[in-house]
């Protein structure tokens, strides 16, 4: 079968470039879709599974990269995770850190040339059959959010030590040592303890920053877990790390991204 590929770029001028080019460079290369931004993207491809993605880091909605870490979670079944060629208009320092990465990057604009060795490399993983692990991509993800410009400094949040919570008409005053685990959902963070749950209206990014680091850790997008509450970590049948938590029948997944945290030392 001939190989397949999805283009995730909100510019549709530079999309249809990028499309052109790979026909011309790779008549076999089959481009199944082309979504306007990282939410459709992760979408598409986890409907049409192709072989290979073209992300761009920037794009409304869902950048690059997240699209790449929330298909890490996602991502199922026997068919290997797809190989990821990100998108970028940064410069010349960071094209050298990516060339240090474990994935290939296309340069904004899209010069033929470039695009050209980035085939050669595509075919040559195609042959091999040597699908990029997800290991590898937490790797590269960290790398490459670390080439991202970077807010200025600003003053450490102050650490929280309680959780102000509705139940109900009753607001909950929950010490944040108590909390197994916080959980996304929606516009809310569910506060979860060993005997209750509880809803707050804050981002979880802006709770994140707030916790202690030491204390607290990050699994997935939409999941912090308390460290002092984790007990044992497992692989499942797919290799998927799932954590075991004091006094929770809950068994959180973590993603490939963070799975590197909870390796044997």
């Amino acid at each position: 079968m001939n190989p397949r590929a999805l283009i995730a770029e909100d510019e549709p001028i530079l999309a249809a470039t990028l499309a052109k080019t790979l026909g011309q460079l790779w008549p076999e290369l089959e481009i199944v879709a082309s979504a306007p931004n990282g939410l459709v993207a992760v979408e598409q491809a986890l409907a049409l599974r192709p072989d290979i993605l073209f992300l761009d880091i920037r794009m409304p909605g869902q950048t690059g990269l997240e699209a790449a870490e929330e298909l890490t979670e996602r991502w199922d079944g026997p068919q290997p995770f797809p190989h990821i060629v990100f998108v970028t208009a940064f410069d010349d320092y960071a094209v050298q850190a990516f060339e240090q990465a474990a994935a290939d990057y296309v340069l904004k604009p899209v010069s033929a040339a470039r695009l050209g060795k980035t085939v050669e490399r595509l075919r040559g993983l195609m042959e091999a059959r040597d699908a990029a692990g997800a290991g590898g991509l937490g790797q590269l993800l960290g790398q490459l959010q670390a080439l991202l410009p970077q807010a200025p400094a600003a003053t450490a949040p102050q650490r929280l030590t309680t959780i102000r919570a509705a139940v109900g008409s009753v607001v909950r005053m929950i010490p944040v040592e108590q909390v197994v685990y916080f959980q996304a959902v929606d516009k809310y963070v569910n506060v979860v303890t060993q005997d209750a749950e509880a809803l707050i209206r804050v981002p979880l990014k802006e709770l994140l920053a707030q916790l202690d680091e030491k204390r607290f850790l990050q699994i997935s997008r939409g999941t912090v877990v308390n460290l002092e509450c984790v007990l044992a970590a497992a692989r499942d049948d797919l290799g998927k790390v799932m954590l075991n938590l004091r006094g929770r029948p809950e068994k959180p997944r973590v993603s490939p991204v963070y799975a590197h945290h909870f390796r044997q030392m």
